[in-house]
């Protein structure tokens, strides 16, 4: 009788205490989306750092540091390498779908509704911010259905008729309609989105506003790269910082997620240096969200994760060495190095002398001075240097996002050589990305996973379905 009771009382608390975890659900959800970090990315950044304080091994980031981590699959509904598109739309709405398309189903059918419209109708206030185009496809999968990502113009529409309380970015695309000569500038300030430029303007209009829109300014439609930084852009740390007091001015409680967008870039075009700064970025503004976590760590969840691998990095290339701390002597971006080379041109109309290249080169990448040169790779700049200013049109090395100057990315692929690294491709791979979470129900977030689960696990109070009509 005795041991029947204590199995009756074991039961009963083993009930409790499982209905008491599924009861505590989140007031406060940050989503955090790394685009295009994989697994080396993060681990690369790690030891990076470790080089820079002449350690060998791993400097830890922040999110990794998370007491759950873990490994998301991230394949699209037809092809095993998804898109950002249909990545997107799977972290967001917890459905597969095809690559290109934007939170609709897989036959472009329905419109999928996203974990941030189920946080909206749950009561919560939502922000959605990005270190891209607040249009574009990561951002847009949490508000727009849409059948192709390139449809800036409709998405952009779709963020307004959405609804959220805060939209943030470098920029919005600004593609229009051949149906509607309107802008997407008029149609927000049309709807009551006030429209604020920078850091400091952010933080003075937030008080007397409800719904925001923050971008850097200017004609851009990112923000710059964290290694090209100057002093008054506008950071994704200050963004998510900023977003935080803003969505937390009521007792509702938020959704906040935020990508790194700029990470996906730089390994689109092979730039490691680029590529770990952006990581270091990213961990920046994971880290406002820490801290507010440690503040409210009953009632927060942390979810740091990506849409999926860039560019196949590879840490070693089979000499079994690593020596990223090279990579210490890149001062600025490939497309910062290619403005440069380009500003030359023009300066000199295309009559550039050797000297003014190994100029530009020394002083950004620390060639000959900080790197040593083999007479191999000497001589490869010289070459590239007399095919592409021999007065004729040069043909730039053309990218998913930009374009930039063949001695510009030779020079990017000789400090990565140095450094041991390498790179399988241009795009997107299949490789398994992480996902790392703290806070209330962040146990939800082990065993195999993957993107669809993230949304399914992140759960609010009083919750009602969308409506889908």
């Amino acid at each position: 009788m005795k041991k029947l009771l204590f199995i009756w009382l074991v039961g009963v608390l083993v009930f409790f205490f499982e209905s008491c975890n599924e009861a505590r659900q989140a007031k406060y959800v940050f989503y955090f989306i790394g685009d295009g970090m994989g697994v080396n990315q993060v681990n690369g950044t790690e030891m990076y750092l470790a080089e820079l304080d002449s350690v060998v091994g791993v400097k830890g980031l922040n999110f990794a540091s998370f007491p759950i981590r873990n490994y998301v699959t991230t394949y699209s509904s037809y092809n095993g390498v998804t898109c950002s598109a249909a990545a997107g739309t799977a972290l967001a709405t917890g459905e597969k779908t095809k690559n290109n398309t934007i939170g609709m189903d897989k036959d472009q059918k329905e419109p999928l509704y996203s974990v941030a419209v189920r946080a909206k109708e749950a009561g919560r206030k939502v922000g959605i911010i990005t270190s891209v185009g607040m249009n574009h496809a990561t951002p847009a999968a949490f508000y727009g259905h849409q059948p192709r990502r390139t449809m800036y113009f409709e998405l952009g529409k779709d963020a307004i008729r959405t609804g959220f309380d805060l939209y943030g970015g470098g920029g919005i695309i600004q593609s229009v309609s051949p149906k509607d000569s309107a802008n997407l500038f008029d149609l927000l300030h049309e709807s009551g989105y006030l429209v604020v430029r920078g850091n400091e303007m952010f933080r003075e209009k937030m008080v007397e506003s409800s719904k925001l829109v923050v971008i850097q300014g200017g004609p851009q439609t990112t923000l710059p790269y964290a290694i090209d930084r100057e002093e008054d852009d506008l950071t994704l740390s200050q963004m998510t910082e900023g977003a935080i007091e803003f969505l937390n001015r009521g007792k509702e409680g938020f959704f906040l997620m935020v990508e790194g967008g700029l990470i996906d870039y730089a390994c689109h075009v092979n730039d490691a240096a680029t590529t770990f700064r952006e990581v270091v970025d990213f961990a920046d503004a994971v880290q406002k969200a820490y801290e507010f976590y440690l503040k409210h760590p009953d009632e927060t969840l942390i979810v740091v994760t990506a849409d999926h691998e860039t560019g196949g990095i590879v840490l070693g290339t089979g000499s079994y060495q690593l020596n990223l701390r090279v990579l210490e002597n890149q001062r600025v971006s490939l497309e910062k190095l290619t403005r440069e080379i380009r500003e030359l041109r023009d300066m000199k109309s295309n009559q550039v002398e050797w000297e003014n290249v190994q100029e530009v080169l020394a002083k950004n990448l620390g060639f000959w001075n900080m790197v040593n040169l083999s007479t191999e790779d000497e001589q490869a700049l010289k070459n590239c240097y007399r095919e592409t200013f021999s007065g004729k049109t040069v043909e730039m090395v053309k990218n998913l996002y930009s374009e930039n100057e063949p001695i510009a990315q030779l020079s990017i692929n000789i400090l990565n050589r140095l450094a041991k690294i390498s790179w399988a491709s241009g795009g997107h791979s299949a490789g398994v990305v992480p996902v790392y979470a703290i806070g209330v129900g962040a146990e939800r977030f082990n065993g195999r996973l993957d993107n669809t689960d993230i949304p399914k696990e992140i759960k609010f109070n009083d919750i009602t379905p969308p409506n889908n009509t």
